[in-house]
């Protein structure tokens, strides 16, 4: 390790220790079964005294509700079914993709736009028919957080990230609409960008450092009966 980044993470550590010595770690259930969103909430939550499982280590816990009319209510019936079902604090997502030439289409129906079954080729390939002879190609990310506690009590966040649809499918990195969601900010599609990258600029990274900023309260209010 370079001596920089080695001073750097004791000095860290320090830091981590007078803040949050006197939190004891949490478990905090993600309702997903995402293998792209586990990461980029393991990230978020990296040393930090919270412990993030995923509903898929839970086989009592076979489906969970995804209802609502928009993303926050999504959100929030996610955490709340799955802190309910397993009497432990949990913490879900919803996010999607709202298109101004399709009218804010597909939103919440992002992930299933070409069917219950669909894949993230199908979709991007319905997206790609629904933009035929479109010239205003914005759009924006957005997202809702929830965290839930087993007596129903919920704390909300969320967060956005405009953009632009390209034509073509750009880089290999990230899931969903990635590779044709174009960031002018930083010039590359969101599957051109490192999971720490994205991170710092995607509607669910904002969302995220609410939550983080938040932390020390979020851990006093959980605890709370």
């Amino acid at each position: 390790m370079d001596k920089k980044k080695e001073v750097a993470d004791i000095k860290f550590k320090i830091h981590r220790f007078k803040r949050y010595h006197f939190m004891k770690e949490i478990v905090l259930v993600l309702a997903t079964r995402n293998k792209g969103k586990m990461k980029e909430f393991k990230l978020l939550f990296h040393r930090l005294p919270v412990k993030i499982k995923g509903v898929s280590e839970f086989r009592s816990l076979s489906k969970f509700e995804e209802e609502g009319s928009t993303f926050e209510e999504i959100a929030i019936n996610k955490a709340k079914c799955v802190s309910k079902a397993l009497d432990l604090p949990a913490i879900a997502d919803d996010s999607g993709l709202a298109v101004e030439a399709l009218n804010g289409a597909p939103g919440i129906f992002s992930a299933r736009y070409a069917g219950k079954l669909a894949t993230n080729d199908k979709n991007n390939r319905k997206l790609l028919e629904k933009m035929e002879g479109k010239e205003n190609r914005n759009a924006t990310f957005m997202c809702s957080i929830a965290i839930s506690k087993p007596n129903g009590q919920i704390l909300t966040y969320a967060g956005e990230c405009s953009g632009i649809i390209l034509y073509e499918p750009v880089g290999t990195n990230g899931f969903g609409y990635d590779p044709f969601f174009y960031y002018p900010p930083l010039k590359k599609t969101f599957a051109q960008l490192s999971v720490e990258e994205k991170s710092r600029v995607s509607h669910r990274g904002q969302a995220m450092r609410k939550v983080k900023n938040d932390f020390k309260k979020i851990m006093i209010w959980l605890k709370e009966k």
